[in-house]
């Protein structure tokens, strides 16, 4: 049985050695059919198996002549035992991976050498296994062919890594290999010295000219552009429907994240860069300093690049331990370095509806290493300039459109390293603002919006011809251009009775227009308004600027809603997913919504189980109606709930169901979107309200993840 076992498998390892010659002939001409695909994708499973076999035959064949084991027949059948099984399923391997090469996204030279050092290594072998016993077959001969073998075991297996995983993957850990020089950022362009190298570094192993993943390309601009089969890579001025920034910030085990797990993965910053860029239109020749210099892509843009020689800042401090930073950085503040290898640190503090005092006195412990602080729009007070004042090496604050008078300035004096102070948007008077020009290292001062009048500036400016005051944009009318939208001041889109709505406009004289029934508001017949509109329902506002010898603005539009009840206490009935916690329950009733930063920590999500919420009323309450704001974010496995059911009653355990909602299918097509989620019933006093949600089991056959559980989505529950 034993050598019937063995002539069958030494006819099939000829078999194989036939028809792999007849690939190798026909190559040109194949097209492999859909059905045989998987065969060819098994060959990474099992190519490990003729490695094991064939080194260890290898080892025993180069030894086999020797004295004390010529004579020794289970040494010799054992040998020929393992050599037939390795170069059988070398063959076999070889097949498969001739059959996968013949897919999208494998070409170059690397496959090339990957594929004849592999074919040769299974014609060798067999050669070996066929001749072993030849009257001229000495040690010579063995010795010799057990070294090839292994040669190009080793080679086939280096340039299949290699195919895999990029180029010098085995010995990159050994490898010592220099830094390529920082462009300085005087002459650095945006797009080849600081977006292109993120490529290099993180995406090229898997989308180079050898192996093209996806059929997608990113070593030079026209493949970038093109994309790959799933579409373009990116959207110019898009950020939030390209696929780049979708892929980058899904969930680590998600198969479609980029880079895949194991892989060198990108930094917060660079992540940052890359959204940055692509909301900026995807500029492919702009300097890094054509960008405002405020501007946060040039900001974030200098951390990569080597900074100007005749202006490089030297810091006498220490750096702050990472763990301090990391610790400081939440949903309301970002603490970042402005450069590699520097001590400096810039703080932005932002979210005006959570801003507390305490958000600057927590950043005592790096006080000496902020030296540039964004407060803009915040609600900052003249009592608060006192915590700043400790910031000794502060070089940069704004505090545009915050809530300083002036009075309080004079304790910003003591920071002798600032050179430059924004503070538009805020009541000054001369009195409070001319010491400020006597600071010797200040360079700018912005005070655009301020109330001074020029007649105000002009006397500033004389005071230190060193410090360029900015006044901003002087109206001629010349020239007429169009107006920046109006800014609504409300930071909340969710009211309990009613909500005054504010807005404004930095440029005096200009006339607001609105409409509250979806209409587009004009210059004539729309409504004017004056110092607020009081809402008391669910509305869509629009509004325009208008000013006589300008262009009017482009419509802004704000969703209001109402959510009349909050319940005292809500439970989860089944987990959210530990990924997306977000603050847990009082995300629903935060009146805040949710962007499509599915990492924002606004989100509860949920996929293995439904989500169940309860919620406890220490008071009856009068209710119609629950709406969920849900999220439709197709490519990140993102849906609304196939179903909601919404159960209520006066006892816990005694609930009736109120209503069922089945909202329709999501379609193939369906673009990016913020989804009302309504059921209405008969009004009733309810004390306990349990709410439902089920999410798609089972993602539609169009769709990449097909078969697999769809994400939903939920951030705020409204109660009417």
């Amino acid at each position: 049985m034993g050598m019937t076992f063995k002539g069958f498998a030494a006819n099939l390892l000829f078999a194989a050695n036939i028809f792999i010659l007849f690939l190798l002939v026909f190559s040109d001409q194949m097209i492999i059919p859909s059905w045989l695909q998987p065969l060819g994708r098994m060959h990474p499973m099992i190519l490990h198996f003729p490695i094991v076999l064939l080194m260890l035959a290898m080892l025993m064949e180069f030894f086999r002549f020797k004295e004390a084991y010529l004579n020794e027949p289970l040494y010799q059948s054992f040998t020929t035992g393992l050599l037939l099984s390795g170069a059988l399923l070398s063959s076999i391997t070889v097949i498969m991976g001739l059959v996968l090469s013949k897919e999208e996204g494998y070409s170059g030279t690397v496959l090339q050498w990957h594929k004849w050092t592999g074919v040769g290594l299974v014609f060798i072998a067999s050669i070996i296994y066929w001749s072993r016993n030849a009257f001229w077959y000495k040690a010579t001969f063995a010795k010799i062919g057990a070294m090839i073998t292994v040669l190009c075991l080793i080679l086939a297996g280096h340039f299949g890594a290699s195919l895999t995983h990029g180029d010098h993957f085995v010995l990159e850990p050994v490898m010592v290999s220099e830094e390529p020089a920082k462009v300085p950022l005087a002459q650095a362009k945006v797009f080849e010295d600081v977006i292109m190298p993120i490529f290099s570094q993180k995406c090229l192993s898997c989308h180079n000219l050898e192996k093209a993943k996806g059929s997608l390309m990113m070593d030079n601009v026209v493949s970038l552009m093109k994309g790959g089969k799933t579409g373009k890579l990116f959207i110019p001025g898009k950020p939030e429907i390209s696929l780049l920034l979708e892929r980058i910030h899904l969930p680590m085990d998600d198969k479609k994240h980029m880079p895949p797990k194991g892989k060198n993965q990108l930094t917060a910053e660079e992540m940052t860069v890359l959204k940055l860029w692509i909301k900026g239109n995807a500029e492919l020749k702009k300097k890094v300093i054509d960008l405002p210099i405020q501007d946060s892509l040039r900001i974030l843009s200098a951390t990569f690049l080597a900074p100007a020689a005749d202006s490089e800042p030297t810091y006498d401090f220490a750096a702050a331990e990472e763990a301090t930073i990391k610790k400081l950085n939440n949903n309301y503040r970002i603490v970042y370095t402005l450069a590699k290898e520097s001590p400096a640190l810039a703080v932005n503090i932002y979210n005006k509806s959570v801003y507390k005092p305490e958000a600057l006195k927590e950043l005592k412990e790096i006080n000496k290493q902020i030296v540039s602080l964004d407060l803009k729009g915040m609600p900052v007070r003249d009592e608060e300039l006192s915590t700043i004042a400790d910031f000794t090496n502060l070089s940069t604050l704004n505090l545009n459109f915050t809530g300083i008078t002036g009075a309080g300035l004079k304790t910003l004096q003591g920071l002798k390293n600032l050179q430059s102070l924004s503070l538009s948007g805020t009541k000054l008077t001369f009195s409070t603002v001319k010491p400020m020009m006597g600071m010797k290292r200040l360079k700018k001062l912005t005070l655009w919006n301020t109330g001074l009048s020029a007649g105000d500036l002009q006397q500033l400016q004389k005071v230190n011809q060193d410090v360029e005051v900015i006044a901003g944009f002087k109206d001629d009318g010349k020239h007429p251009i169009r107006l920046n939208q109006p800014r609504i001041l409300n930071e909340v889109a969710v009211f309990n009775k009613d909500l005054a709505i504010r807005m404004k406009h930095p440029i005096n004289g200009v006339q607001i227009r609105y409409t509250t029934d979806g209409s587009e508001p004009d210059s004539l017949k729309s409504n004017l308004f004056d110092q607020q509109i009081l809402l008391k329902e669910n509305t869509s506002l629009k509004a325009k600027a208008y000013k006589e010898g300008w262009y009017g603005s482009e419509t802004i539009t704000a969703n209001f809603y109402k959510s009349g009840y909050q319940p005292d206490t809500t439970i989860f009935l089944l987990p959210a997913d530990d990924k997306y916690k977000a603050g847990g329950a009082k995300v629903f009733f935060d009146h805040q919504f949710g962007d499509y930063e599915v990492n924002s920590g606004k989100w509860i999500g949920v996929r293995q189980n439904n989500l169940e919420a309860l919620m406890v009323f220490k008071r009856p309450v009068r209710m119609e109606s629950v709406v969920l704001n849900v999220m439709r974010l197709i490519p990140s496995y993102i849906f609304p709930p196939v179903g909601m059911e919404i159960w209520g009653g006066s006892e816990k355990h005694k609930l009736r169901l109120l209503s069922t909602v089945n909202p329709e299918s999501t379609l193939k097509n369906a673009e990016r979107a913020m989804i009302k989620v309504e059921g209405k019933f008969k009004p009733q006093n309810i004390s306990y309200l349990k709410i439902v949600v089920r999410n798609l089991k089972k993602l539609p056959d169009w769709h990449p993840g097909k078969g697999e559980p769809a994400w939903v989505f939920i951030d705020e529950i409204l109660l009417n």
